[in-house]
């Protein structure tokens, strides 16, 4: 690289750097958030949900709901992830000349866009959306077992309780199932790993059995 090309891309550097601080200084404004590596650049979280991306020298924020018609009308594109082989458009738009520009047009829009993110991530972690396998204990075989025995979902298992989603499972594969299950399923129940279970809650479980 020659002498200029260097100093070319020491300013470039200099103006991404600063464009950044200026992005992370105004979401601050909107309420705390973090910071975390994501597709190569750097995500912006809000309570664990992602709203925004900063890489390469660009700014995006995270669509969903009116904001995508709002992003839009704003004359702002998606951002396109580029992979080996493939190109995957992701939901977040393009910000950055809106923000050099008209930054105070992005407020109330970024502010939506956060407080989706966190509705959605709230969403995601709810029990009506969850999988009996996203249960603490409870892979993809127990998941299956359960099921056989009559009980289709998250919100059936939680309302059966341990102790009778043992009972059902138990008496569907002839009476002898590991007494682990039931250790298991009582973690699931709780939302702990199961080793972490007191022996008197154990033999509390087992005289209901």
């Amino acid at each position: 690289m020659t002498g200029t090309g260097v100093t070319e891309f020491k300013i470039k550097e200099i103006e991404m750097s600063h464009l950044e601080e200026r992005f992370f200084n105004f979401v601050k404004k909107l309420g705390r958030f973090n910071k975390r590596s994501m597709f190569g650049g750097v995500g912006l979280f809000t309570e664990d949900a992602m709203f925004s991306l900063v890489t390469e020298g660009r700014l995006y924020v995270r669509g969903g709901g009116l904001v995508d018609e709002q992003f839009e009308k704003l004359g702002c594109e998606r951002f396109k992830h580029v992979k080996k082989t493939t190109i995957a458009t992701v939901n977040y738009f393009d910000i950055s000349e809106l923000f050099d520009k008209k930054p105070t047009l992005l407020l109330n829009i970024i502010k939506e866009a956060m407080e989706n993110s966190r509705v959605e991530r709230e969403f995601k972690k709810s029990k009506e959306n969850r999988r009996l396998r996203d249960l603490p204990n409870m892979q993809l075989t127990l998941e299956r077992m359960v099921k056989k025995a009559g009980i289709p979902d998250v919100n059936a298992f939680l309302n059966t309780g341990a102790v009778d989603v043992f009972r059902k499972v138990n008496t569907t594969y002839g009476g002898d199932v590991d007494v682990k299950l039931l250790w298991k399923f009582a973690g699931a129940e709780s939302g702990v790993h199961w080793t972490l279970l007191q022996e008197p809650t154990k033999k509390a479980l087992l005289q209901q059995v």
